[in-house]
């Protein structure tokens, strides 16, 4: 691999050379192989797309005659090779087009066409890939217009060419494949197809020929995504292949109905509006409706018998749409002329919903029933649509249709039946707002009915009774109807996810409704919770749902409740954190602050004011539960102990309590330090800013405050001094830098931070760090680079005097923009610069000179002129912040040999 990294950069610094112009040739030759032929020909491409302006004006004809003899050359392969000259070319078409070369296409045509052998296989490839690099090409907005005209204008010269390839009997199929192809590419160019109908048609006679088809599929796709001028015409074409559809289904040829689907589907989506006001041809459109429902419609389980149904619920949802943004004259003849059809596909969409039989379905890989999942996510999500089109008569329908399945003895219905409409009640209950509904207390009274026979119905009915969270909080008495079902199932495993989501939501909705159910919900958790039934996070699901149980419990009552869920855990972490840390107990400590940490990120006790803080941490246990601290406990917890777990914990007591919480503000100030003095990480930092900006104006806590502060950019800049770069630590660097802009947000009337002085000089390296450049492209270093520029450009404004520390940032920042950093870094840069120039205008105007103009600027390659230019577009801005971050944008493209092509 090294050697690997060593070649490919002295490949791509061969290619940058001016020498590449010359040996791309020699690389083309006929005694190399493939893989060397190919490197040629993308460094040939690369010169014309990258490094056009080194070429002489007077060499610009030689090169298009080689380049079309070579295109002609390799015809017959390999394709690889081919299709890179053929880019090559239409780069150099792109280039030179219309001034230079206003008759580029007819000539490419004739050249290639008088070349022998297969030159026909060339010169389709070569129309594929000329709109394909028009529309891919860095090209100036008004350039690519330019171009765009002057290719759709040679449109006639193309189209005979494509109708006598795909009508001449003789043609390899290979051959039609390109033509299809190449219609599609030029139908991105928005050609005008009126005067090519018989084009059209022959692309839609493809679909008869199965060495065409999926080509034939790709072309009118795309044709019809584009054109507007021949839609009617299109209509009837499409409506033309539904006995070839029919005919696919019952033969269960997948691939086939696939492809016809797909026509089908883009232009309903494509023109459904343009359809919808063309009311002369409100037949044909019926028939396209009626076509694409059929498509919804085809038998069979997806994904492992049919493909093509999802491909069309995007159209619903458009169609709806449509229909609902017409004028009202329109509005309402459509919506009366739609309703029916609206309501059979929600009977389609319902039984598409099923799953099959226990048998069938546990046959199915991990992966089709993945795919089903998100099927029927899809569907959840166009129920919803359609639901803002029918109203409360779609819920009174599948009520209806419920009912009778439940109540009925004489119906033998499946469990399949009654879990879709549960999932149909849920689909619409989990965004719709369903309380004027008069039909949801018939729906909460048949859930105690329904007899669970399978896993699936369960889980459908557990998260049908979470999505009526909201309307259970405004009618509490049905409560005692669905509680004793969500308890029971509580106590399954199968079940897990959907009861212990199902028992959160009710929790967090109706916490106000359930003092006389608190008991039973506390006594089936803890027995859940001892018994180990749920995987972890569920566990922590179940947790914040007594977190919002508990906060609406009275006073006198929560703190028994909660010594009597907590005790038992508390009491295993002391015990675990007075053990030696080993592999074998860390999980379950972890685990256990993580209860905590989720218990507390929802237990609300803001209603009662600081004494809050009182009730949780100073309050003496009850006589039958040891006395237990959480400042003793969490004392004992040493940093190889996930410190991370710990302070998750105090932080979200901290979000939650407030100033309720200064009990522990001293003692916790103490923890934080030693925890972070033996091992320096980002969560003591977070929590430490959390307690910064909460406490930061009380006196009694200051003087540990500003202790601990001191300690933790002591011990921070202490990384640095020992040559550990602030790269290998970004996660410390970024915590560090929104500490310390907590911090001057927070003491803004001081003229200097309190933590910046003559003392901390050298911190000049710590606080530049967020602008060193990261060579690693991955999100996460990003993200934490983008979150730290904040800081940086805080402490540009307050921090003028300090220029050794200025400098440093500005540096880095050039630094970066000339090519050691990712692209995506740029507006970050750019936003400093930006702060630079309008706070330290004078001192920056030195610096960038020395910077820029000094031959130790990391990129050599720019030209002089062009580093003044941009050292002063930089001085000139002070303001527009987009201004500059195009400024910025454009130098680093120029340094990356990026710079916008043509």
């Amino acid at each position: 691999m090294a050697q690997k990294t060593v070649a490919q950069k002295w490949l791509t610094a061969a290619q940058a050379s001016p020498q590449a112009w010359h040996f791309c040739w020699a690389l083309l030759g006929p005694d190399k192989s493939p893989e060397v032929q190919f490197f040629g020909a993308s460094t040939l491409h690369l010169k014309i797309w990258r490094h056009w302006a080194d070429l002489p004006a007077a060499q610009h004809e030689d090169l298009k005659v080689q380049l079309v003899a070579h295109v002609a050359r390799f015809a017959a392969g390999p394709k690889m090779v081919l299709t890179r000259l053929c880019v090559a070319l239409a780069s150099l078409v792109l280039r030179t087009a219309p001034d230079a070369w206003p008759a580029a296409v007819p000539d490419l045509l004739t050249a290639v066409q008088a070349a022998e052998g297969g030159a026909g296989a060339a010169l389709l490839e070569l129309l594929t890939v000329l709109p394909e690099e028009l529309q891919s090409g860095r090209l100036r907005p008004d350039r690519r217009g330019l171009l765009r005209a002057a290719l759709a204008g040679q449109w006639p010269v193309i189209c005979p060419l494509l109708r006598r390839l795909l009508r001449q009997t003789d043609s390899p199929a290979r051959v039609k494949v390109r033509a299809l192809g190449c219609l599609g590419s030029w139908a991105e160019l928005d050609v005008s197809l009126g005067e090519s109908e018989a084009l059209l048609q022959d692309s839609f006679s493809a679909l008869a020929d199965p060495e065409l088809f999926d080509a034939a599929v790709e072309a009118i796709v795309s044709v019809l995504a584009q054109f507007v001028d021949v839609l009617v015409k299109l209509v009837s074409l499409v409506l033309g292949l539904q006995e070839q559809l029919r005919k696919a289904v019952q033969d269960g040829d997948m691939e086939t109905s696939h492809g016809i689907c797909r026509v089908a589907v883009a232009l309903g989506e494509t023109h459904c509006r343009t359809l919808l006001e063309q009311a002369e041809h409100w037949q044909d459109f019926q028939a396209l409706v009626s076509m694409i429902l059929f498509c919804t419609g085809i038998p069979g389980h997806y994904p492992v018998e049919e493909t093509c149904s999802s491909l069309t619920l995007t159209f619903w949802y458009t169609l709806q749409d449509d229909v609902t943004s017409l004028e009202a004259g329109q509005q309402t003849l459509y919506l009366q002329a739609y309703r029916p059809v609206f309501f059979q596909l929600v009977d389609v969409l319902l039984h598409k919903s099923r799953f099959p039989g226990h048998q069938a379905y546990a046959s199915w890989s991990a992966g089709d029933k993945e795919q089903f999942r998100i099927y029927r996510v899809d569907i959840s999500d166009t129920l919803m649509y359609v639901y803002d089109f029918l109203g409360p008569e779609l819920l009174r329908n599948m009520y209806d249709r419920l009912g009778r399945l439940v109540t009925d003895p004489e119906l033998t219905a499946q469990w399949q039946d009654v879990e879709v409409l549960l999932f149909g009640f849920q689909s619409i209950a989990e965004t719709e707002d369903v309380s004027y509904s008069d039909i949801i207390p018939g729906l909460i009274g048949l859930m105690p009915l329904i007899p669970v026979t399978s896993i699936q119905l369960a889980d459908t009915l557990m998260f049908t009774i979470g999505s009526l969270g909201e309307w259970l909080a405004d009618h509490p008495p049905m409560l005692t109807r669905v509680l004793p079902v969500v308890l029971r199932a509580l106590s399954d495993p199968d079940l897990s996810v959907s009861s212990v989501s199902a028992l959160k939501r009710i929790c967090r909705e109706c916490r106000r409704d359930l003092r006389p159910h608190a008991e039973d919900i506390l006594a089936a958790a803890q027995e859940v919770l001892v018994q180990q039934i749920h995987k972890s996070a569920q566990c922590m699901w179940l947790m914040q749902a007594l977190g919002f149980l508990l906060s609406a419990q009275p006073r006198e009552e929560v703190l028994g409740q909660l010594f009597s869920l907590l005790g038992p855990s508390l009491q295993d972490l002391e015990r675990l954190a007075s053990e030696a840390p080993s592999s074998s107990n860390r999980p379950a400590l972890l685990h256990i602050l993580g209860l905590l940490t989720n218990l507390l990120s929802t237990f609300d006790r803001l209603h009662d004011g600081p004494a809050s803080g009182r009730l949780l941490f100073n309050t003496p246990s009850p006589p039958d539960c040891s006395p237990v601290s959480m400042v003793s406990v969490f004392e004992c917890v040493h940093p190889p102990w996930s410190p991370q777990a710990a302070c998750a914990v105090f932080e979200k007591s901290l979000k939650n309590l407030l100033h309720g919480f200064g009990p522990l503000v001293d003692p916790l100030c103490e923890l934080i330090g030693r925890m972070y003095a033996a091992v320096p990480r980002a969560p003591e930092l977070d929590l430490s800013r959390q307690l910064f900006h909460i406490f930061h104006s009380e006196k009694c806590h200051l003087s540990s405050i500003r202790t601990l502060l001191e300690l933790l950019t002591s011990v921070t800049l202490s990384i640095f001094q020992q040559g550990q770069l602030p790269r290998e630590h970004p996660d410390i660097v970024d915590s560090f830098m929104q500490l310390h802009t907590q911090v001057r947000h927070s003491t803004v009337h001081e003229d200097t931070p309190p933590f910046l002085n003559t003392r901390h000089a050298s911190l000049s390296p710590t606080f530049s760090s967020p602008l060193t450049p990261h060579k690693r492209d991955h999100a996460q270093v990003i993200r934490r680079f983008n979150s730290s520029i904040s800081g940086t450009i805080c402490l540009i404004r307050f921090c003028i005097r300090f220029s050794i520390l200025l400098m440093n940032m500005c540096w880095a920042a050039v630094q970066g923009v000339g090519g050691q950093a990712p692209q995506s870094l740029m507006e970050s840069f750019a936003d400093v610069l930006l702060c630079l120039s309008r706070h330290c205008h004078a001192p920056l105007t030195q610096w960038l000179q020395d910077l820029l103009l000094s031959a130790c600027f990391p990129v050599k390659h720019v030209p002089l002129e062009q580093r003044e230019n941009f050292c002063q577009q930089i001085l000139r801005e002070q303001t527009n912040k987009r201004r500059m971050r195009d400024i910025v944008k454009e130098f680093s493209q120029s340094c990356r040999g990026l710079q916008v092509d043509y």
